[in-house]
């Protein structure tokens, strides 16, 4: 007799049709609002814990269908805010952004296994999620990204095991593990499935401590010019940034070993080496004694180098570092020709940069410099170049005076106290118009501008050697447990599957 075979739960669920109850929808809504809630500018690093269990709980029971609907509303309520930042420049690209990063929150709402005992699938989809958009499209857009609200939350120290995949895991799955419990009653495999999460948290963050090893210090300047912001640089006065920079760096104080401008502080023709601005720059290092870092724009016929050059105490040039990660549709069209022909985008773009090559570190007199340019802070592997090729401290020169809002620039300090925990290194941020900031290893900010204003900021920074645990490894571990828990689920029914199948065989047999 052939021993009769439930129908699973899941496959109840597969009928169920496309929309979740009004309910669970309005708390999806609520999920994405709350983990807005929790970006920069603001600190309300509490919210993302709390969307995530608001979340998981909007999910439990829902069909394949049902998960990616909410997933859409979820993601929508949360990129709506998130990326506003963008109808300034373009509406259309703003449009198109939204759909795609809309999308990517749906489809990794449809890997969540939706059975209470399986919740530790919601914070594992997320950070999937985190890893695409860190990614994809166009080398990635990790913008805004949910560890960067936690950086004055409890989860932020486990930066430096697991950089900011494991940040975003331990703060999701906080919430997703307290819906859990509250879902599971007595169920005491879910407890213990809880209880482990906790217990592999605290261990994770006794293992989280660098062990590096400190390499001396030096006195910095940041110079931030100040002046107008929300235009765009195709048309900004590049003469009068740089005027502006030279103005505020006449009066800099005795002793220093680092004078550091933001991004495009200069736009010359050609290479920068003889030109009037480097002449410049040179006397400013001879009468300073110290190393000039300056960011610059070389433009030729058809296209532009986005660097940050060296000037030594003496005046020569002595390296370079060319922007390697640059930004899509800020610095370069993806299928320029194409596009042209469609739309006036390119007109905000009408010449492409070259992209640079090779690790981010500037050999100088004031030490071996990491070095990293404006949209490239978001992107761990771009640091980690730099401090595996000895970088013992991170410049930051950006530019976001093209936005009128502080969204990007508070983003971007985010990205930067994201970074110093990370890899150990303290962080300088100048920006022509805000925020400069100096941040460090620790990531806390020791001081930073405002917004428009003309401001020198000095410190004492340290310069640190080592690697964290994070720098050594990367992405892959968290990644990797990340993909196991979500292909726990589908694993276990397909040998579910298997061993029914063979039970069938065998009782047919006899």
């Amino acid at each position: 007799m052939e021993p009769s075979v439930s129908v699973p739960e899941n496959r109840r669920r597969a009928k169920a049709g496309w929309l979740p109850s009004w309910t669970r929808l309005l708390a999806g809504i609520a999920a994405g609002v709350l983990l807005a809630g929790s970006m920069p500018p603001r600190t309300a690093w509490y919210l993302a814990p709390l969307g995530a269990a608001v979340l998981t709980w909007s999910l439990l029971g829902l069909a394949w269908r049902q998960r990616l609907v909410l997933g859409a509303m979820t993601g929508l309520a949360f990129f709506l805010p998130t990326l506003s930042w963008l109808t300034g420049f373009h509406p259309a690209g703003f449009a198109a952004l939204l759909v795609l990063e809309v999308v990517l929150f749906a489809v990794a709402m449809l890997l969540v296994d939706a059975r209470p005992a399986r919740w530790w699938t919601v914070p594992a989809a997320l950070v999937a999620l985190e890893a695409v958009r860190a990614r994809f499209p166009f080398g990635g857009f990790p913008i805004p990204g949910i560890a960067l609200g936690q950086l004055d939350g409890p989860f932020v120290v486990a930066a430096p095991l697991g950089g900011s995949l494991l940040v975003v895991g331990l703060a999701t799955g906080a919430g997703a593990a307290a819906t859990a419990v509250l879902a599971a009653g007595r169920r005491v495999r879910t407890l213990l499935t809880v209880a482990a999460f906790v217990a592999a948290s605290a261990v994770g963050v006794l293992l989280a401590g660098p062990d590096g090893a400190s390499a001396g210090s030096l006195r910095a300047a940041l110079v931030q010019g100040g002046g107008p912001r929300g235009i765009p640089a195709v048309v900004s006065d590049a003469n009068a940034v740089t005027e502006r920079q030279f103005l505020l760096s006449e009066d800099l104080p005795p002793g220093l070993d680092l004078v550091l401008w933001p991004e495009s502080s200069l736009g010359v023709t050609g290479p920068v080496a003889d030109t009037p601005e480097a002449a410049r720059v040179a006397q400013l290092a001879r009468s300073t004694g110290a190393t000039v870092v300056a960011g610059l724009s070389e433009s030729f016929d058809e296209r532009f180098r986005n660097a940050a050059v060296a000037w030594d105490p003496a005046g020569r040039i002595v390296d370079r570092y060319e922007k390697v990660h640059r930004v899509p549709f800020g610095e370069y069209i993806p299928a320029r020709a194409l596009l042209e022909s469609l739309s006036d985008m390119t007109a905000l773009v009408p010449r492409d940069a070259t992209p640079g090559r090779g690790p981010g570190l500037l050999r100088t007199a004031a030490g071996p410099l990491g070095v990293v340019i404006s949209y490239e802070v978001f992107f761990s592997d771009r640091i980690r170049a730099a401090v595996e090729a000895g970088g013992q401290i991170l410049l930051v020169p950006t530019n976001a005076a093209s936005y009128t809002t502080e969204e990007v620039p508070a983003t971007e300090v985010a990205a930067a106290r994201m970074r110093a925990l990370e890899f150990d290194r303290a962080v300088l941020q100048a920006a022509p118009t805000g925020y400069t900031a100096i941040v460090r290893p620790d990531g806390l900010v020791v001081e930073q501008t405002g917004l428009s204003t003309a401001e020198v900021l000095t410190a004492t920074v340290p310069l640190r050697t080592g690697m964290t645990v994070y720098s050594r490894t990367g992405d892959g571990p968290v990644l990797a447990v990340a993909a196991l828990s979500l292909l726990a689920s589908p694993l276990a029914r397909v040998a579910t599957a298997l061993r029914c199948r063979r039970l069938r065989r065998v009782t047919v047999g006899t």
